[in-house]
């Protein structure tokens, strides 16, 4: 697809482009703008000396998401398991039907005891929501090397 953005879309300060990876791309989905900024908080733009830069599209709709995933390029696709309408978990199972390849997934998730609906959806990883700033780096780093 190719054409204007969503208004709800936003690509950081920082992003490189072209065909050389100097930034690792990061789509971020939560329908709630405050645990889109906890996630870019906890993360920063650099969390690992032996990884690029990373380089965030925050998403506050799913039709927005699987715009970004068909047009490629998404390193990793983190997404808030409590979002409304369109809950993570759902939009993770979905992802993983339609797309070939997929790119990581990691699911915010409120409850330890919804981690077996994270593992229904085929999520790469959970991460606490709200967002844990020593977990949330440290699963991410995990999921991108």
């Amino acid at each position: 697809m190719s054409g204007p953005r969503s208004p709800d879309t936003s690509i950081r300060p920082g992003a490189t482009g072209g065909t050389d990876q100097v930034t690792l791309r990061v789509l971020v989905y939560a329908t709630d703008p405050g645990i889109r900024r906890q996630v870019l908080s906890a993360l920063g733009d650099r969390l690992d000396p032996d990884l690029p830069r990373l380089e965030y599209l925050e998403v506050a709709t799913a039709a927005t998401v699987l715009s970004h995933l068909e047009d490629g390029g998404i390193d990793l696709a983190i997404l808030d398991g409590e979002a409304a309408p369109v809950g993570g978990m759902g939009l993770a199972k979905q992802i993983r039907d339609e797309f070939a390849p997929c790119p990581p997934l990691l699911i915010l998730i409120a409850r330890a005891d919804d981690r077996w609906l994270a593992d229904w959806s085929r999520a790469d990883a959970t991460a606490a929501r709200p967002v844990d700033p020593l977990q949330l780096p440290q699963t991410v780093v995990d999921l991108l090397r």
